[in-house]
């Protein structure tokens, strides 16, 4: 990951490229603290179905996938049955895997029981994350991963009943969800927390 220079000369991350989709998610979403709990459940689910897949794919379909899943609902989602599996395996605007669908499902009955019984999905996350890691990265570091808090959070949501929840996935989710700043330091993103 290193420094890229875009027409607007703001200093970026090289990962985003110059397609501008990617350019306005890694300025306005990407390292953006997010708390609330029905968001974190969609970028969660998202980060899974990006399993095997490029990120610009799921950013180019999530239109699709907000139209598809209820608008990431939980409620609505964990009462689906086999037939909306089915119309959902059927639907071209989203990425069409069973197992990532049966899982969203799935997942979304695990969110209720945590925002019922528990300290709610954002709590429980941002408690393990603790406070934002910045990692200082500088232009042309290699790629972090994942981390010993990705690991934690990872085995604590397949403790739950979340799958395609591994450490890598997580640590996706923890950068993309504003727990870890890894903006390079030379880019305009870094440190900015809004």
């Amino acid at each position: 990951m290193s420094e890229h220079q875009h027409p607007d000369v703001l200093a970026r991350c090289a990962w985003c490229g110059t397609d501008p989709l990617y350019v306005d998610y890694h300025d306005s979403e990407w390292g953006v603290p997010e708390y609330d709990d029905r968001a974190l459940f969609e970028k969660l689910i998202l980060d899974g179905f990006q399993a095997g897949l490029a990120w610009i794919t799921i950013l180019r379909k999530r239109e699709g996938f907000r139209a598809a899943f209820d608008n990431f609902q939980p409620e609505i989602i964990a009462r689906y049955g086999t037939e909306r599996i089915d119309a959902l395996m059927a639907d071209t605007g989203i990425v069409r895997n069973r197992s990532k669908i049966v899982s969203t499902v799935r997942s979304a009955q695990v969110w209720l029981d945590i925002m019922e019984s528990g300290p709610g999905f954002s709590r429980l996350l941002w408690d393990i994350n603790g406070p934002i890691l910045d990692n200082h990265r500088l232009p042309g570091d290699p790629p972090i991963v994942t981390s010993p808090v990705a690991m934690t959070m990872s085995k604590e949501l397949k403790m739950r009943g979340f799958n395609f929840v591994g450490p890598t996935i997580v640590y996706a989710f923890m950068q993309a969800v504003g727990m870890v700043d890894d903006h390079v330091v030379t880019c305009h993103r870094h440190g900015k927390r809004t």
